[in-house]
């Protein structure tokens, strides 16, 4: 069973680390029409990777319904213009604060903004407690992609920006928890995406060297993290990006689905 608490990895059975890794180019995954080129990580081989650091939202779930209804509420209590879908999906993925004031920033002045957004993150916090795991759907191969992960005797790590108690509760309403020996949300440090500490944190808690690690996620701010925690890092190309073309993201490759990335280290 996975850890509920930032930073505690649970036990997990697998593989004894290799004793050596040998040097070898990060070959183009399936599905990389169109994909930038290949920018391995150095010395990465995925014939040695012991882990694999998986995004949430937009890479293994599509919650921008719940998004969208927590935000609703929240702009009803405030007495603020309703927001669509669209327009929500070109601010996820930095983060609750990022997304609450980009909401704002649509609506209000800057003073009027900044004067009203502690009001307005703790409504948005109410009412996505309210609506967590209502408007979600899974992506194809994700629970597939998750067992064949761990099949190969890897360990795996949720590291999202979406706060710590949310991503639990998801995860556990989907039947996913128990696949992650550990799970970061955006509060559990002092930083979040794109900053490459969490995914530091990650690989330490799991006590495996970044060079053995895989990242997974589909939004720059999972390659920008990746890239400076020097973590090979693969992109889905049904995400969210801020609104941009996953081709856009500079990352060493683009695969279909989970399932797609195992079956590719299997390979």
């Amino acid at each position: 069973m996975s850890t509920t608490l930032p930073g505690h990895p649970a036990p997990n059975s697998a593989a004894d680390p290799a004793n050596s890794v040998n040097s070898a180019d990060l070959a183009a995954p399936p599905v990389a029409v169109g994909a930038p080129p290949a920018r391995p990580a150095q010395a990465f081989d995925r014939k040695h990777v012991e882990g694999v650091i998986i995004d949430l939202d937009g890479t293994m779930v599509d919650t921008a319904g719940d998004f969208t209804a927590a935000l609703n509420l929240m702009l009803g209590d405030l007495d603020l213009p309703r927001i669509e879908t669209d327009e929500v999906l070109r601010y996820i993925g930095k983060g609750s604060e990022h997304l609450v004031q980009s909401v704002l920033a649509a609506r209000l002045a800057p003073a009027d903004a900044e004067a009203r957004f502690a009001h307005a993150i703790e409504r948005y916090q109410h009412a996505y407690s309210s609506v967590n795991g209502r408007h979600v759907e899974l992506y194809p191969g994700v629970v597939e992609g998750l067992a064949a992960f761990r099949a190969a005797g890897l360990k795996l790590a949720c590291v999202t920006n979406k706060p710590h108690r949310f991503a639990v509760e998801l995860l556990e309403q989907l039947g996913l928890l128990s696949d992650f020996s550990l799970v970061l949300g955006g509060d559990s440090l002092p930083r979040k995406k794109p900053h490459p500490m969490p995914l530091l944190k990650a690989a330490e808690a799991l006590g495996i060297a970044p060079l053995r690690m895989l990242a997974i996620g589909d939004s720059e701010n999972d390659a920008i993290a990746a890239r400076a925690a020097g973590i090979a890092v693969l992109s889905v190309p049904y995400g969210y990006n801020h609104g941009q073309p996953v081709q856009s993201i500079d990352s060493d490759g683009i695969v279909g689905s989970l399932l797609d990335a195992a079956r590719w280290l299997d390979a």
